[in-house]
């Protein structure tokens, strides 16, 4: 999306959550951080005239999205969410899906098992109460505290990842089952892949409800929303 916007020469600016250490560059001037609120956020869009807001948050950022719905309405702000099909099961696949959180760590069986919490960061106290599990977390950031897990382990690693590389992962660490996010896209898909082909269950968490908002599945729909069709290799 940021690729696209500087090819066609757009003023924008990207934003970054700050949740990582070094984020990806970008081709558009970045900034980091929160907003403060949806106060914070309609602030922000009078003081820097921003006429055009672009969701493209994780689709599990629920709490951004609803004050960027928010704020753009009482601004007058057109928006536009760029969100990810959510992934759909297929012949093979041994999905539990659970609605948040705390139904994924209830779905875990009652007997010790090697569990791929491939969940981030954020939410790691809400399995903290199944200690019988060893956990393998992948994580984008080495972490600067002991985790919340009495028995866990974490790889550094950022995606886009391989369905090779999460078949070598799976079997390495002799996992039994995977807990996720139905985040979408290409990009994390590999570990449904390398579970489907391992026979694997996975406890898949559903995205949370963001309120209504214009949503659309392609660079190239967000772009012509602008009104610059996107260039070829968008």
């Amino acid at each position: 999306m940021a690729r696209g916007l500087a090819e066609a020469g757009m003023e924008a600016v990207f934003s970054y959550a700050g949740r990582t250490e070094a984020p990806l560059t970008q081709p558009l001037p970045t900034r980091v951080g929160g907003f403060g609120g949806v106060a914070g956020l309609r602030s922000y869009l009078t003081a820097e005239r921003i006429s055009h807001v672009i969701d493209a948050t994780h689709p599990f950022a629920a709490q951004m999205s609803t004050n960027a719905v928010d704020a753009c309405a009482a601004e007058g702000v057109a928006l536009i969410a760029l969100e990810r099909k959510p992934w759909t099961a297929t012949k093979g696949d041994s999905w539990k899906q659970v609605p948040d959180i705390r139904a994924a760590a209830a779905a875990l069986p009652a007997d010790p098992a090697r569990v791929f919490l491939a969940i981030g960061r954020q939410h790691l106290d809400d399995f903290a109460g199944q200690p019988q599990h060893h956990f393998l977390l992948r994580l984008v950031d080495a972490p600067t505290s002991a985790l919340p897990l009495p028995d866990a382990e974490a790889v550094i690693d950022r995606g886009p990842f391989t369905v090779e590389g999460d078949l070598a992962l799976l079997r390495a660490h002799r996992i039994d089952v995977i807990v996720a996010k139905n985040s979408g896209g290409e990009g994390a898909q590999a570990k449904l892949i390398a579970a489907r082909s391992l026979h694997l269950p996975v406890i898949l968490i559903e995205r949370p409800a963001i309120p209504a908002r214009t949503r659309v599945g392609t660079v190239a729909e967000v772009m012509a929303w602008l009104g610059h069709p996107a260039r070829l290799g968008v």
